[in-house]
């Protein structure tokens, strides 16, 4: 059942992803992940006020405050990698940010079977080898990328963490405390954009005004963002409780799987073909998973 909850976070995860890196090809990174998270907040409000409740919000506050600041910056540096590179290439650098989470788990005490153990590693390995083509320098986009996709990888890691440590007393606490946090961080983001633009060249007409052009969007976008906000949120429960029910160190890795999802939507839709080398990746981190299953 962990392993499960985590395999289906990474689904929802690797949806996100591929929504998210499409609308940054021409939008802001910083206002993707601003109304994604205003969407991810108000999901939460809506399940606290509907039949969760708010009675653990101050316990979790520091925890939820440090999975805020961790993820929304690991989100702007992966939007904006996404937007810059190979999608089926930046999402598995960024899965190596799993690395984190387990050695957290293994340093508070997990003790995964051999053949787990194995299957961390092998996954891990498979998670390197998608990443091939970027790492050998075979792209077309330059390091920036990469130099962004490993922050965001270290910026997820840290935040899986805390909502670990927040899932321990209540997880939809813990995102909504996140989600404050986030949601202010993307409302300071404008504000710096806003006084930017005043200062520059194009600082015509009031301020509401140009906060209404740098944020405006799309009927198609509004739902798009919608849906990463909601997945988002979906993804981050059901991590959340698989860490309740397993170990931290095997259902991190089952976590970090997104990028399969990401890259095969990314084929299908967007038709990017994988080098042999990321095939054997995807290849080598479903067989990992299998080996921490059979654990």
């Amino acid at each position: 059942m962990p392993v499960l909850l985590a395999l289906f976070s990474s689904a929802l995860w690797g949806t996100a992803d591929f929504l998210g890196g499409n609308l940054t090809k021409r939008m802001s990174s910083y206002v993707v992940v601003g109304w994604s998270q205003a969407f991810g907040l108000a999901s939460v409000v809506l399940i606290c006020s509907t039949f969760h409740g708010w009675g653990n919000w101050a316990s979790v506050l520091w925890v939820g405050v440090g999975t805020g600041v961790s993820a929304y910056f690991a989100l702007v540096f992966f939007y904006s990698a996404l937007s810059q590179g190979t999608m089926g290439v930046v999402a598995p650098i960024t899965a190596t940010g799993a690395v984190v989470p387990v050695l957290f788990g293994l340093l508070t005490g997990d003790k995964p079977s051999w053949l787990q153990g194995a299957g961390i590693a092998v996954a891990f390995i498979g998670v390197i080898a998608a990443s091939g083509p970027e790492i050998s320098g075979r792209n077309e986009s330059g390091w920036r990328p990469l130099v962004l996709a490993g922050l965001s990888a270290i910026g997820f890691g840290v935040a899986l963490s805390f909502l670990a440590v927040g899932s321990r007393t209540d997880v939809v606490a813990t995102l909504g405390v996140e989600r404050v946090v986030t949601v202010g961080l993307a409302l300071g983001s404008l504000a710096v954009a806003l006084i930017r633009q005043r200062s520059g060249h194009g600082g015509k007409g009031s301020v509401l005004t140009r906060a209404r052009d740098l944020v405006a969007l799309s009927r198609p976008d509004v739902v798009a963002t919608a849906a990463i906000g909601i997945f988002d949120i979906g993804a981050n429960i059901a991590f959340g409780v698989s860490t309740t029910l397993g170990l931290l160190s095997i259902v991190a890795i089952g976590g970090s799987l997104y990028p399969v999802v990401t890259v095969i939507l990314a084929g299908i839709v967007l038709k990017e073909r994988l080098a042999r080398i990321e095939k054997i990746g995807v290849s080598l981190a479903l067989l990992g998973v299998l080996l921490i299953s059979a654990g």
